[in-house]
């Protein structure tokens, strides 16, 4: 496919940034004529980087998405992605424990680990050095959505509209350092349990994105260093790591609660509006 052209890109952005927050919908690009191809995709990321600081938000992090092999059948994808968290976008879960739906378009819930870096990390780092240079971990919530009807799109359109990206919720912050080889033992092998209104939905656990959680981080390092148009990791930076259960869609007056075993995490809730 020939290579987009600036203006074919900006239009893209500008659709993607125009329905972002109206709860509404759009076509897949990957549906229309000329397509968007992978590349593409990534140039429109770099755009809504962009945008998102021309309006006054600050970049606190990053979404890994796709991570969990468990559901690459069901959305027709066969690799992780990523997208940008704001400011905007991010929130402690105490300090918003109901959070209204109005504004974000078929959104669905995800149960993640999330790690905030202390030090930049190197590649070819193993699980252990990851792990310094992290400060803090935490279990939370991500609430996905698509612009695109149904969740039908293709690979390059989840990419352009920021990985799927609706809202990141943190749950308790528990410091690495204190008990740092119980988490390296704990992260790849614990199980957490997903309950909709008391009902358990879905089981999965740190086994289900990728090799753990920490090796999600190891992914996102290579592709930003295989794709130097995005700025690269940086100490301050929040991550979340990927669904640990199936993704659900929610509703108003919904109360979800994620139970953890094998791991010192206590039950996070999340309440619907």
């Amino acid at each position: 496919m020939q290579t987009m052209s600036d203006v074919e890109i900006n239009t893209i952005a500008n659709e993607i940034l125009a329905a972002l927050g109206t709860g509404g919908a759009i076509t897949p690009f990957t549906a229309r004529p000329g397509g968007l191809t992978a590349e593409g995709a990534s140039r429109v990321l770099a755009r809504l980087h962009a945008a998102f600081l021309a309006r006054g938000e600050t970049i606190v992090g990053r979404k890994i998405g796709f991570t969990n092999r468990g559901i690459w059948a069901q959305y027709g994808v066969d690799a992780p992605n990523w997208g940008f968290v704001t400011d905007r976008t991010v929130c402690d879960l105490a300090a918003r424990p109901v959070l209204p739906l109005a504004t974000l378009s078929e959104p669905r819930i995800e149960p993640e680990i999330m790690f905030r870096f202390a030090r930049v990390p190197a590649p070819g780092m193993d699980d252990a050095a990851l792990l310094d240079c992290i400060d803090w971990l935490a279990a939370g919530y991500e609430i996905v959505q698509s612009l695109y009807p149904q969740w039908k799109f293709g690979v390059p359109d989840t990419a352009a509209q920021n990985a799927m990206h609706g809202a990141l919720l943190i749950g308790p912050r528990h410091a690495v350092a204190a008990r740092r080889a119980d988490w390296l033992r704990e992260l790849p092998r614990f199980t957490v349990d997903l309950a909709r209104d008391g009902e358990v939905v879905d089981r999965g656990g740190g086994a289900s994105v990728l090799e753990g959680p920490l090796s999600t981080l190891r992914y996102l390092m290579q592709r930003l260093a295989d794709d130097p148009r995005h700025p690269s990791l940086a100490a301050g930076e929040i991550v979340s790591t990927g669904t640990l259960t199936k993704a659900f869609p929610v509703k108003p007056g919904e109360t979800w609660t994620a139970t953890f075993a094998g791991i010192l995490l206590a039950p996070i809730t999340l309440r619907f509006a």
